[in-house]
């Protein structure tokens, strides 16, 4: 979806501003991450958890207080603001912008910035990175993104290739950190050549290019898999739009 060295926009509110078998649905939710779904701050968020299965995913995501985590591409934020209330105080949440997405997603990135401005987000900063240049100012738990994994080789992003940011996102994490991508699936066998005109990914080609730069395959969620969508139409498609089958892919850094 779409819609230079690390520029720390900084607002960087800090002080400023195993090869498992796919996850059941019924993961066991934490108290610490249904405190933080629960938090009245993110009161206008609660419409779409049931479809979104935030608890699920923050469970999957195997997200813990006092981490630090990157929300790649976090949109309007709401993966960032549960984030930043699971890793406490103790922890950082970067939410992290590459130069050419921003700019095709200017609302989205000032409203980053208007978050971190807020006090009850101050574990929360921006940083605004090239797109072939996925880095981050310390080893971080766990990197994470929703629905833009398939945007990195399109044109608009510059033609990145995906081995070379799955690298620089292994680089980006420390020994034993986790990698987690949410995509909408693409008909199996089509590799790449939806990302642009459909907007989705075949996950086989996902698990190949992130397993070939060293990851080892952590497990899958099922919990956002729609059997109804036909793999074949745009994700905006009216029939399918905020429903589309999705894989939920985890990938750890050995050590």
């Amino acid at each position: 979806m779409r819609p230079t060295a690390l520029a720390v926009l900084v607002a960087l509110a800090f002080p400023v501003t195993a090869a498992l078998a796919a996850s059941p649905a019924s993961t066991e939710v934490p108290s610490y991450v249904t405190a933080a779904v629960n938090d009245p701050a993110r009161k206008d968020d609660t419409a779409n958890d049931e479809r979104r299965k935030i608890a699920d995913i923050m469970a999957f995501a195997e997200v813990k207080p006092g981490q630090s985590v990157v929300d790649l591409i976090p949109g309007s934020g709401y993966f960032t603001r549960v984030f930043s209330g699971i890793v406490g105080a103790k922890g950082r949440v970067y939410a992290v912008w590459p130069n050419e997405y921003g700019k095709e997603a200017v609302s989205d990135v000032q409203a980053s910035k208007a978050l971190v401005a807020n006090p009850h987000y101050a574990n929360v900063g921006v940083l605004m990175v090239p797109s072939k240049e996925f880095k981050t100012p310390e080893q971080v738990d766990l990197v994470f993104t929703s629905q833009n994994y398939h945007d990195y080789p399109d044109k608009f992003m510059g033609n990145v290739d995906p081995v070379v940011f799955d690298k620089q996102v292994f680089d980006s994490l420390k020994p034993g950190g986790l990698f987690v991508v949410i995509d909408h699936v693409a008909e199996a066998g089509s590799g790449m050549r939806d990302t642009d005109t459909l907007h989705r990914i075949d996950p086989a080609i996902v698990k190949k290019q992130v397993e070939s730069v060293g990851f080892v395959f952590d497990g899958e969620s099922d919990v956002l898999r729609n059997p109804k969508d036909p793999h074949n139409i745009k994700v905006f498609d009216k029939s399918i739009r905020g429903h589309t089958d999705q894989f939920v892919y985890r990938f750890r850094k050995p050590g």
